[in-house]
């Protein structure tokens, strides 16, 4: 479903005639060019989506006999269509506007070209319809990679959040992130608009980061690249200390490298998720300290055999 004052407001439409649903049933992230329609084919006609009439639509409407183009705007608004966007500001011609209203089809109209309009509305539409979920968390953006800390309550997620933004890095989320799939392997993240910018830290309370550090420390959303959960530390538990060993967290089916990272008195959490950010950077550009380690003991072994076998 796509919100109607949504739609209408972020793409900045002027109505002609406005719409009398709150939501269109409008369930992929596509639109129509309503060029073959117009001319009178409606073979695969995708009158589920929103109808877009450019120059080219509006020119041949224009060329048309009025009665013949009246007959071709009434077959048009009969089928169950959830709008018609008019680009370039164009003028629609007379009878396109009233058959709208009678078949109860909601017109609008935008100064951008069609194809810059194209682009901004599935833009759109493919963030509203994407898959959603909401996880207990703080999200930060470091050195440009989206870091997801999450933990228990207490173990010091907003702590080391706070000391990251002094650090010149931004805070996407905190408490709660919601997370949208925008694509089959990717996901964003951001602040419920409640939330957004204000952080909890226990003895203090609610602080407004965008206001105490200034408008460049948080950012709207952030594409998730890296989970660290943060635990307390368990001295029976082997943690990871060659960085070998790949784990990740599944979110909405899409799997997100992952690091568990144990906190105790005297770690600075905040300089291990840079590393771990910049560890992640390397990573993805075919660098690997563990394989780099174990390249280099296999020299030094192959080494070692030659010099015995002389």
């Amino acid at each position: 479903m796509i919100r109607v004052e949504d739609f209408v407001k972020t793409l900045a439409l002027t109505p002609l005639n406005p719409s009398r649903d709150d939501e269109w049933p409008i369930e992929t992230a596509d639109l129509n060019r309503a060029g073959l329609q117009l001319t009178g084919h409606y073979v695969y006609f995708a009158k589920e989506r929103p109808q877009v009439i450019g120059k080219a639509e509006m020119s041949y409407l224009d060329e048309l006999d009025p009665e013949l183009r009246a007959k071709r705007l009434e077959e048009f608004f009969s089928y169950d269509i959830p709008c018609v966007i008019i680009c370039r500001g164009l003028t629609p011609p007379p009878e396109l506007v009233p058959l709208a209203v009678k078949h109860n089809v909601p017109v609008y109209r935008t100064e951008m070209p069609t194809s810059v309009f194209f682009t901004n509305a599935m833009l759109f539409m493919r963030q509203s319809l994407a898959p959603r979920a909401t996880i207990h968390g703080v999200l930060m953006d470091v050195y440009g990679v989206g870091v997801l800390i999450t933990g228990r309550s207490g173990v010091g997620k907003s702590e080391a959040a706070l000391e990251l933004i002094k650090r010149g890095h931004l805070l996407v989320a905190d408490d709660s992130v919601d997370i949208s799939k925008v694509a089959e392997d990717r996901l964003e993240g951001e602040s419920p608009e409640m939330i957004r910018h204000l952080m909890e830290i226990r003895g203090i309370g609610i602080i407004d980061i965008r206001a105490m550090f200034g408008i460049g420390s948080v950012l709207h959303k952030k594409t998730i690249n890296l989970v660290i959960d943060l635990e307390k530390w368990d001295e029976t538990k082997t943690y990871e200390r060659f960085g070998v060993r790949d784990e990740y967290r599944y979110i909405m089916d899409v799997a997100i490298p992952k690091i568990t990272l144990p906190v105790k008195p005297g770690r600075n959490l905040a300089i291990i998720i840079e590393v771990a950010a910049r560890n992640f950077s390397l990573k993805k550009l075919g660098y690997s300290a563990a394989e780099e380690l174990d390249r280099r003991t296999n020299e030094m072994m192959a080494q070692k055999l030659a010099q015995l076998s002389k």
